[in-house]
């Protein structure tokens, strides 16, 4: 299978992910091309089985570069796609409250505005994998590695 995977790393971990997810790939026998968005015109991609886009969060969005990037991709329709986000773990309020999942959803739209760009385009979903860093240029969470390969687990079952 042939996997482009396309990333808007801003400080490191959006890239590290979208590396290991390809190293990943590679072991399982698959052809994979890790590149960031700002080497590659979005009008002209190779030719895949498989996108992969990752985006940091910027206020509850993916960052505007990723943004213009994905309103500009045109593969073919049908063609499948995942996704990968590198988001700020949930920390609780000041009354040490944590935020529901609803309350998370409602500030973090990084991964359905990328949905609703893609599937604009007629583009077919196969998984999808939040990244949690712990600061705001990271590092990212203890168990990323793990969650990578359930990414990719997710990736080669469809």
């Amino acid at each position: 299978m042939r996997v482009e995977i396309y990333h808007a790393s801003k400080y490191g971990n959006g890239a590290e992910v979208a590396g290991e997810i390809g190293r990943l790939l590679e072991m399982r026998g698959h052809e994979v091309d890790v590149k960031h968005i700002k080497d590659v015109s979005p009008r002209a991609l190779p030719q895949a089985d498989l996108y992969i886009f990752g985006s940091p969060g910027r206020i509850g969005k993916p960052i505007g570069g990723m943004r213009r990037f994905l309103k500009n991709v045109s593969p073919p329709s049908g063609t499948r796609y995942a996704i990968f986000s590198t988001e700020g773990t949930p920390r609780p309020d000041r009354k040490g409250r944590m935020p529901t999942e609803e309350e998370i959803a409602r500030w973090q739209r990084i991964q359905p505005m990328m949905d609703d760009a893609l599937q604009a385009k007629g583009l077919e979903k196969v998984a999808a994998m939040k990244f949690h860093v712990t600061d705001l240029k990271g590092p990212l969470e203890a168990d990323w590695q793990k969650k990578a390969e359930e990414f990719v687990g997710a990736l080669v079952n469809w």
